[in-house]
């Protein structure tokens, strides 16, 4: 097992995500270091990208606070470099693929190495083109986490018998963005996917409240939030690290919880 697939191990896992450089690159630092520090197992960083088609509103807006923000991709690699200085966290980054593809595989895959991020998830990259990436991330042992979603019907065996990392399991049929109701076969989805795999799974999509995140880390082995987060950014601004550190130790205890479920 590999570094991020050892996070699983005996513990259910919380994965948050906040988009780099909203508001600013200092803020974003912050929030990773906050994230760390509280209860985070891995944090997701979303490179803001002009036409983020899995993401809603609430992501798309940061994307562009960020982009007003003079964010570049060397922004990125940057902001990491100054959150090592204060934690080891694992991080994957959230990208689409014309990112790495300008900056050169290559030369992006070295990047997450040199600053130890362990995986990238791509939500434009079906899994039939994957080969155009992974042999260079196998490279550089950084997994490119595939996603599996309810209408992934019969690619399912395929995608995770390939997986590596983790596999990430959404939620609901549609974009990220806080919602109450979830795909009603998510065990079932779950339970399919360990047929095939032992790469451990974390359902995200629409995640956004403790009760959720129990319920849900309860199927899988991890869970993903990203919406709720970025809503709080986007409210403190300046202010968000005091706020994240909060949300993230009562998601953290709900997460907690549901592995106490599963051990009685």
């Amino acid at each position: 097992m590999n570094k991020l697939s050892d996070v699983f191990k005996d513990h259910k896992a919380f994965v948050p995500f906040v988009v780099a450089n909203d508001p600013d690159f200092d803020t974003t630092v912050q929030n990773i270091i906050a994230l760390a520090k509280n209860g985070a197992d891995i944090v997701e960083l979303g490179v803001p990208f002009s036409d983020p088609v899995a993401d809603g509103p609430v992501i798309q807006a940061a994307d562009l606070r960020a982009f007003k923000a003079n964010v570049q991709t060397r922004t990125i690699f940057e902001i990491v470099s100054a959150a090592r200085q204060e934690t080891d966290v694992p991080i994957v980054l959230l990208t689409y693929l014309n990112i790495p593809f300008k900056y050169g595989y290559d030369a992006f895959l070295k990047k997450c190495a040199d600053l130890d991020i362990g995986g990238l998830v791509i939500p434009d990259l079906p899994y039939e083109s994957r080969d155009e990436i992974v042999p260079t991330a196998t490279k550089y042992d950084v997994d490119i986490v595939p996603l599996i979603s309810p209408t992934s019907g019969g690619r399912i065996e395929k995608i995770a018998r390939d997986a590596t990392g983790f596999i990430y399991v959404v939620s609901s049929v549609g974009i990220t963005g806080e919602r109450d109701d979830f795909y009603h076969g998510l065990a079932e989805l779950v339970k399919t996917i360990r047929q095939y795999t032992h790469v451990p799974t974390a359902i995200g999509f629409g995640v956004h409240t403790p009760e959720q995140a129990q319920k849900l880390a309860e199927i899988a082995d991890g869970v993903i939030i990203g919406s709720a987060i970025v809503n709080i950014v986007a409210t403190e601004k300046q202010d968000a690290p005091a706020a994240i550190a909060s949300f993230t130790k009562g998601i953290r205890q709900s997460i907690d919880a549901a592995q106490q479920v599963i051990l009685k």
